[in-house]
């Protein structure tokens, strides 16, 4: 499967300003794709580049700006932003000079390791002073993690560091793992009940049901795609009886109706749930929902960016359905992209998170860990939607029984 931008593998390259971090990403890369310069500070946000390693795929590549910037408050806002990219990285890079480390590296080690980061440390511009194996196996050692050589003048480098990150990176972050391969097997007909509404592009489905038609071809078996208001007609002519029925999370309730409780159905947000989210945390928050009391706040989590429109499914249905179903008052904050968090987690009652299609599984599991770590319940769109319609336990149901056969 093809990845998306935002799906491909993060590799966040930290170190103080002019240490080489820009000219180690145009090397690896083989052509100019950040500026370099011989003054401190030439990067001063972080960019992202997309780079394709042989053998292996497209990655991300984060150029970070130096983290000793001192220039006032300026200085202090490009820290932050660097610092605020290491939630969102499946791999490192630290990229130091003559083997020294001090503070400011030891902040972003320290930041790492508390999201389980992997990371090695590469010794830069090596070319300006005698390798010293000695001290290469002292940092190693200390740090848990390799430590290499690199210098512009000798491509043997970045061999090897392109194959310490082959060999580093997390299999989730970059292995495609089957969505539904293990509820559904060759030969087995998938019924998807696509409507199209105003959040669809024109002329296209939107991303998770296109995602999951790729996951049911994957597994050889037969995609079915209907709107909703064909499904009775096509079950009562055909006679066909799916293996798993999946529909838009906004319509269960209809869905429900039309499909025979012998017919196994969840929803494409589900999926991606239990696919990239924290599925487990998103299983014992969901009935939180019910406790909810009056003036409680919800965060609403919204991966992507889009206009927002009175059908917004995160701004506008969720909160409504919400309350109606609470019959509570609430206050929504609703935080698109990946933006900060405005307040502290605990001043929440809830977390709502999107299914996250467009973003990694790693940058959802660290969106969610403060939420986690606080204690304050998380879900997740399409399972607060089947909580909210009355029919939780039929969506969760297949992916529930499964899981319990593979413990037995």
């Amino acid at each position: 499967m093809s990845k998306g931008k935002e799906n491909k593998p993060h590799i966040g390259i930290y170190g103080k300003r002019n240490v080489g971090k820009s000219s180690l990403i145009n090397f690896m890369a083989g052509q100019e794709i950040s500026i370099v310069a011989d003054y401190k500070g030439t990067t001063t946000d972080p960019v992202k580049r997309s780079f394709e390693i042989t053998g292996f795929g497209p990655v991300i590549l984060i150029d970070t700006a130096g983290i000793d910037d001192n220039d006032g408050n300026i200085g202090k806002l490009r820290i932050d932003k660097t610092i605020a990219t290491i939630d969102k990285v499946d791999l490192a890079i630290i990229l130091i000079n003559d083997y020294q480390l001090d503070e400011y590296e030891e902040k972003i080690i320290t930041r790492l390791k508390s999201f389980n980061t992997t990371f090695f440390i590469v010794n830069g511009k090596s070319d300006l002073i005698k390798i010293n194996n000695k001290i290469k196996n002292q940092l190693s050692i200390k740090y848990s993690v390799p430590v290499l050589d690199f210098s512009t003048k000798n491509n043997k480098n970045i061999d090897e560091i392109l194959e310490t990150i082959k060999t580093l990176i997390p299999d989730s972050s970059w292995k495609t793992n089957s969505m539904i391969g293990d509820i559904v097997s060759s030969g087995d007909l998938v019924l998807l009940i696509t409507p199209i509404d105003i959040a669809a592009p024109q002329g296209r489905l939107i991303l998770p049901q296109v995602q999951i038609i790729r996951d049911i071809l994957d597994n050889d078996c037969v995609a079915i795609v209907l709107k909703e208001k064909e499904v009775d007609g096509f079950l009562r002519k055909s006679a066909i009886k799916p293996k798993l029925a999946i529909t838009d999370s906004q319509i269960f309730s209809q869905a429900a109706a039309s499909i025979p409780k012998n017919i196994p159905l969840t929803g494409f947000s589900v999926i991606l749930a239990r696919h990239k989210g924290d599925f487990e945390n998103y299983l014992t928050g969901t009935p939180k929902l019910s406790e909810l009391k009056d003036y409680d706040k919800v965060l609403i989590l919204e991966s992507c960016s889009h206009h927002v429109s009175c059908e917004d499914i995160g701004r506008v249905k969720i909160p409504g359905w919400l309350i109606d179903f609470t019959g509570k008052k609430l206050n929504f904050t609703v935080v698109a992209g990946l933006d900060n968090i405005p307040g502290i987690i605990t001043d929440y009652a809830i977390v709502i998170q999107c299914g996250g299609c467009v973003i990694t599984r790693k940058q959802i599991i660290s969106r969610l860990k403060p939420a986690v770590d606080a204690g304050v319940p998380v879900t997740n769109y399409g399972m607060a939607i089947a909580y909210i319609q009355g029919i939780y336990e039929r969506a969760i149901e297949p992916f529930i029984q499964n899981d319990n056969r593979k413990s037995k």
